[in-house]
This record gives structure tokens, C-alpha cells and sequence, in this order.
């Protein structure tokens, strides 16, 4: 068994994008993969497909139903907030332990991968971040930035806060951001710089680029 984290540098930064190339390559190697998304907000029953839960079940090849989004995200929130307002608009609060346990033994016989939700200190409750989260688990850290202007400062500060707490960083990855003045390759250039020695892997939103991209960071999963 080996187990990731996949966090990003802030919300819709594309943590899920990154979690399903990762999850159709290493399948596509013939590699046993599981991913979890335990906590996520601004869910609507009626757009699971859509969900990023419901992307990630698709990416798996499984069925998207509401039993199955509820295997991988127990945690789930109708208002598009952190987990812990989102939590609170519904009169429910999020058991930290709880979830913690749900990471480790979720039920997988190769790779698994866990994406976080939000950024690296988005509140879960009233007392833990998703740092946390991963301080809890002890897992390898997949950190996942933008190309947009101010992107490098996200993304180095999410690295160096992950740094600090010693969790272990397999990579850094700057995912293309849609319609950004900046250019990919310089964004990845001076993320690459300044977050040696981690790897940092660019990610096109081009094929097939894209495919080449995903390769190289499943090269990193062990």
C-alpha cells in the first residue's frame, strides 16, 4: 500500500483535475488505485456526475450514484463555503477524528490517493486546517498550484507552510490556469526554482502534453 495527499495552493486550483490524470494513468499502467475525497462542499445531490466526487468515480470506472459519491465523500455540503461554515449553515459539525480514520483505511490494494478540499489552511472545524489533516496522516504530499498572477506566492507558501510541519512533499504541480495572462512555462520555472529540491511537475492543459505531464508524476508514485 502506499498513500498520497493531494492539497492544493488554494480552491479550484485543480487538485480533482490532477486526482483523475493520476487516476486513469496509473490504470492505464495497470496499477491498483483508490481515491477519496472525505470532505467537500458546495454539493448538490442533483449534480453529482458534475461533482468532483462524481469526476473522480468516472476516473475510477465506477457507477456515479449517490451510494457510491457517499463512499468516497462522506463529508458532503450544499454550501460552497469551508467545510466548517458549510458544516455549521447545515447544524452539523465535522468529527476530525472521524475523518482522519476514514483516510487511512480507506479500502484500496495499491496506490491510494486523498484529496483534500480547499487550500493547505482551509478550516475544518473549529479547532483543525486540512494541514492538520495531513500532520495526521503522515502521508506523502502532492501540492497543486496555478499559473495565475500571483500563483508563485500561493504555491511557495503552501510549500514552505507543508515544509514547516515536516510532511514529506513528492511534488509540486502548476496546473495550467484557464485564461491566465501568465505564461505556463514561466510560472513553472520560478515555482521550480524556489521549491528545490521537491520536484515540480508543469502541467499543459493540452494534449499531449497533458498525457506526458501525467506520466512523470506517476512516475513518482511508488
Amino acid at each position: 500500500m502506499s498513500a498520497y495527499f493531494i492539497t492544493g495552493a488554494g480552491t479550484d486550483i485543480g487538485k480533482t483535475f490532477v486526482a483523475c490524470g493520476l487516476i486513469r494513468t496509473l490504470r492505464a499502467q495497470g496499477r491498483a488505485v483508490n481515491a477519496v475525497k472525505p470532505v467537500v462542499s458546495g454539493f448538490e445531490d442533483a449534480s453529482a456526475r458534475g461533482s468532483d466526487p462524481g469526476k473522480m468515480l468516472a476516473a475510477l470506472d465506477r457507477p456515479v450514484t449517490l451510494e457510491e459519491v457517499a463512499a468516497i465523500s462522506p463529508w458532503r455540503f450544499v454550501a460552497p463555503l469551508s467545510p466548517d461554515m458549510a458544516a455549521a449553515k447545515e447544524n452539523r459539525a465535522i468529527d476530525f477524528d472521524a475523518v482522519v480514520a476514514f483516510s487511512r483505511t480507506a479500502d484500496q490494494d495499491g496506490v491510494l490517493l486523498v484529496e483534500g478540499v480547499g487550500g493547505v489552511m482551509v478550516p475544518l472545524d473549529g479547532q483543525h486546517t486540512t494541514l492538520d489533516w495531513m500532520v495526521a496522516l503522515g502521508f506523502p504530499v502532492i501540492v497543486v498550484g496555478g499559473s495565475y498572477l500571483g500563483a508563485i506566492s500561493h504555491t511557495l507558501s503552501a510549500v514552505e507552510v507543508l515544509r514547516s510541519r515536516g510532511l514529506t512533499i513528492t511534488a509540486v504541480v502548476v496546473s495550467e490556469s484557464a485564461n491566465s495572462m501568465v505564461p505556463l512555462d514561466n510560472t513553472a520555472q520560478s515555482v521550480a526554482k524556489f521549491a528545490a529540491p521537491h520536484v515540480t511537475v508543469k502541467l499543459p492543459r493540452a494534449f499531449p502534453l497533458q498525457d506526458a505531464a501525467f506520466t512523470a508524476l506517476a512516475g513518482l508514485i511508488s
